[in-house]
């Protein structure tokens, strides 16, 4: 068959077929390049990004736990300052998660650098989950530095490592992908801050971060129980320490129920260009 039979009608030659040969890393270039670029930015401004989230949680943990851990008496038979930890770690990484994405997406958008990764080869799932590895990266390491700076104050333990790596798995694909949803949807920075300080916030405040939700009245203890951190920090506090208000196990059932719902929401905005190609 000559070239110009295996072109089309009007005897264009025909595009060439795309490889699907090679190595993981070869088929999923784009993606790695993608995933660099955003955990490179990280990185980069660690002394933003990085350092000063764990230096704020770090000084909640000397504030209130060893200024008031021996005024208040031990919560669920832990220590205070031994119980707030796990609240304020989580606290911090999911702010993290969240902050971070939602900045890089609607500053991807606002450069049209967008523009070029949906133009790219790559799937729409390699860009949804490139987009959202910058901030479980960050998120991660802000984690485990605050774990590290708590252990010769406080001594937390870990009771539970599997509840606890399925605990952060979980809160960093919702908090990832919630921060990716945001950010296409933004229309100005003020809308990215807003969700995280009248949102994320509060509901980290009152989900438990410094008290057991068992101690409230009735009513706010029922209607505690429908703010969704108030599952997430209870799974990671049950990884660290044992104790929880709620079975661990629906405090995962809860996160995994709203993982699913974040990434199939970032995954459809990706697929459709909803927001993003208009």
């Amino acid at each position: 068959m000559s070239a110009l039979d295996s072109g089309s009608a009007n005897g264009a030659p025909a595009p060439a077929p795309i490889a699907t040969g090679g190595t993981l890393a070869e088929r999923h270039r784009g993606l790695i390049a993608l995933a660099g670029r955003e955990v490179n930015r990280v990185l980069k401004l660690w002394q933003q990004t990085i350092a000063a989230p764990i230096v704020s949680s770090f000084l909640f943990i000397l504030v209130f736990g060893l200024s008031l851990g021996s005024r208040i008496r031990a919560v669920e038979g832990v220590d205070y300052d031994v119980f707030i930890v796990p609240g304020l770690v989580t606290m911090a990484m999911v702010q993290a998660a969240y902050s971070n994405n939602s900045s890089s997406v609607f500053q991807a958008r606002f450069d049209r650098y967008i523009n070029d990764v949906l133009a790219s080869p790559m799937k729409s799932w390699e860009v949804n989950l490139g987009l959202s590895l910058g901030g479980a990266v960050r998120a991660v390491l802000i984690g485990i530095a605050l774990v590290l700076l708590a252990l010769p104050v406080t001594s937390v333990p870990v009771h539970d490592p599997f509840v606890l790596f399925l605990a952060v798995v979980l809160s960093l694909v919702i908090f990832s992908s919630l921060g990716v949803i945001v950010g296409v949807y933004a229309q100005s920075w003020d809308h990215a801050s807003f969700v995280q300080n009248i949102v994320i916030v509060p509901l980290s405040f009152l989900g438990g971060t410094f008290y057991s939700v068992d101690t409230l009245p009735s009513p706010w203890q029922e209607i505690s129980h429908v703010n969704p951190l108030f599952f997430v920090i209870n799974a990671v506090r049950y990884g660290f320490l044992g104790v929880s208000d709620v079975s661990v196990w629906l405090s995962l059932g809860v996160m995994a129920v709203l993982a699913a719902v974040m990434v199939v929401w970032s995954s459809w905005l990706f697929s459709t260009g909803r927001k993003l190609k208009a």
